[in-house]
């Protein structure tokens, strides 16, 4: 009779545990008894631990949480440091999961749960294949490539037939090894923008929504720098177009004097006294005999840099691009600190300059026109 009280005042513990929650997951971990079973958050590229739950004699386990409307969240389930369940949870969930100690489970109540099981069987396969083959071939190399092919085009296909579902999110950032993502085509980042634009209707806040597009920004961003290092082997340097103060752009190639100074600044304090003491006047004399100057703003606030233009009148070409540090043109030109300036002379940069200060920018101009 005792141990019958326990048992049941166990289960009272946890259903007391689930009440007030507006997501529960109702479980049974096979083969063991008052054991614990781990519960953890995805928090993006990390495990956040969100509790640890009793099981009963029988296995049985209940957890709930609470989940915000439209941002659904991936809860893990672990059994010491082995993942038993994948679980993708909306607002409402009621789900059932029955699992063992290796992590052969089932899952009802949840359609995206089902799916993210399933993507995830479809990744353990193909690594085992890719294991396989690295194993019993003594060049192994044309298999693989051909594994990864069939699956980087499954899977594909699996991304854009579920382009509002969160499953296509640990998809597109599946790894064939550390140093080699599934998707690592150059053009991979368009698709995985124009994902995020479907997923942004559904899940306008969620942070894994977020993550992707910021991966999505990076991989276009790297798309844009590789492009514009190609044009920069026919043109001598790597072209620059940015919105001026009327919002329209302007490129730098439309610019060019006999000599031409891109200038990368901030409107800070000092970077505009530097504009007014030192590069007006600067620009005032040597400009007649074909000097420009094409200033690019790395500022986010647009209407501070903007204040500064008319403000200060300043007479060259101004273009801002409000990406700040995120610009690729700073991965581009190698902008390591503000300002900093780079010479373009006959249509070609000149790595040779070396310019710290006014007095060194007056010294070059006067030998170069």
């Amino acid at each position: 009779m005792k141990s019958f009280k326990l048992v049941a005042g166990a289960a009272l513990v946890l259903l007391a545990a689930a009440c007030g929650k507006n997501t529960h997951i109702e479980g049974t971990l096979h083969e063991t008894a008052d054991s614990q079973v781990i519960v953890k958050l995805l928090d993006v590229n990390r495990f956040q631990v969100l509790d640890t739950v009793k099981t009963d004699a029988k296995g049985h386990f209940s957890y709930g949480l609470d989940l915000k409307k439209a941002q659904p969240e991936f809860v893990y389930l672990f059994y010491g440091n082995r993942q038993i369940a994948s679980l993708l949870l909306q607002k409402g969930d009621k789900v059932k999961v029955e699992t063992d100690t290796l992590g052969a489970y089932s899952v009802e109540g949840s359609e995206e749960s089902r799916k993210l099981q399933r993507v995830e069987q479809d990744y353990n396969a193909f690594m085992a294949d890719m294991n396989r083959i690295i194993a019993r071939e003594m060049n192994p190399d044309a298999q693989l490539s051909r594994r990864y092919v069939t699956y980087y085009r499954d899977r594909m296909a699996y991304v854009m037939g579920n382009t509002k579902s969160l499953t296509v999110v640990p998809v597109l950032f599946q790894q064939v090894n550390p140093t080699f993502q599934v998707f690592s085509q150059p053009t991979d980042g368009i698709m995985m923008q124009a994902v995020c634009d479907s997923l942004k209707t559904v899940y306008p806040e969620s942070r894994y929504v977020r993550a992707l597009e910021k991966e999505a920004q990076r991989r276009i961003s790297q798309l844009d720098v590789n492009n514009k290092l190609q044009s920069a082997e026919e043109i001598g340097y790597i072209d620059i177009s940015l919105p001026g103060i009327d919002g329209k752009n302007i490129k730098l190639s439309d610019k060019l004097g006999k000599v031409t100074m891109v200038y990368f600044w901030q409107a800070t304090a000092e970077q505009k006294m530097f504009n007014l003491s030192s590069l007006v006047p600067i620009y005032e004399q040597f400009n007649p005999k074909g000097f420009e100057v094409y200033a690019v703003s790395l500022d986010g606030d647009k209407a501070a840099w903007a204040s500064a233009i008319r403000n200060q009148k300043l007479p060259w070409v101004n273009v801002c691009d409000t990406r700040g540090a995120a610009s690729p043109y700073v991965t581009t030109y190698g902008i390591g600190s503000l300002p900093m300036v780079w010479f373009i002379v006959d249509g070609n940069i000149d790595s040779e300059a070396k310019v710290r200060n006014a007095a060194d920018i007056k010294e070059y101009l006067r030998r170069k026109l």
